[in-house]
């Protein structure tokens, strides 16, 4: 009961702020929830890890920037052409679908690349295996679409009346923003960290 009244308090908390954001159409305060929206996720990302929390949110919150960004601004302004640009409707729901992903890759990448490093591994090996490992619930979901689930995307689409071949279309886009902004962000982040487990690792 606890559960099932937060969620629904967060989420008409959620609905009256999304409707106040999307009738004022203001670039600053889209920016302003994006920002929110890439701190929040590089400091979740790593409440696994057991190395310094100072040395890798950074490394972390830079990673999710280009990542999470570039697919952003590739989504938004070359494949769906928004006007203005900063069209919140379309802009916040795909940034947290982005940012999202990102934060949960790289939050799977740090916890299996440590337990590897813990368990003797050289860093290049654990890293490798953190890659693959971050990965294994988009390529998961990517052989499962459609056969074994609907994503909630194209289902919402279906029953609101829309097209199924059309649906289908934003469904392809978004397990492809997902899967690239997944693998990016995480390879960016595993370079980025390398000199400082590798120090550990040797002292």
């Amino acid at each position: 009961m606890y559960a099932v009244g937060r969620m629904v308090i967060q989420l008409l908390l959620v609905g009256y702020f999304l409707a106040f954001i999307f009738a004022a159409e203001n670039a600053w305060i889209v920016l302003l929830v994006l920002t929110v929206m890439v701190l929040s996720s590089s400091w979740i990302a790593l409440r696994t890890s057991q190395h310094k929390f100072s040395r890798l949110f950074p490394k972390a919150l830079v990673s999710i920037l280009i990542g999470g960004g570039t697919v952003l601004l590739l989504i938004t302004q070359a494949v769906l052409e928004l006007s203005p640009w900063y069209k919140p409707s379309y802009m916040i729901p795909i940034a947290g679908m982005i940012f999202a992903n990102a934060m949960n890759s790289i939050s799977l990448a740090v916890e299996r690349l440590e337990s590897e490093l813990n368990r003797g591994a050289t860093y290049e090996e654990a890293r490798v295996i953190a890659f693959q490992t971050s990965l294994i619930p988009i390529i998961n979901s990517l052989l499962a679409v459609g056969l074994v689930s609907l994503p909630g995307m194209m289902t919402g689409q279906i029953l609101s009346g829309v097209s199924p071949l059309i649906a289908v279309r934003y469904q392809i886009m978004v397990m492809c923003m997902i899967f690239g902004s997944g693998g990016i962000t995480t390879a960016i982040f595993l370079y980025l960290i390398r000199s400082g487990y590798e120090k550990t690792q040797s002292v």
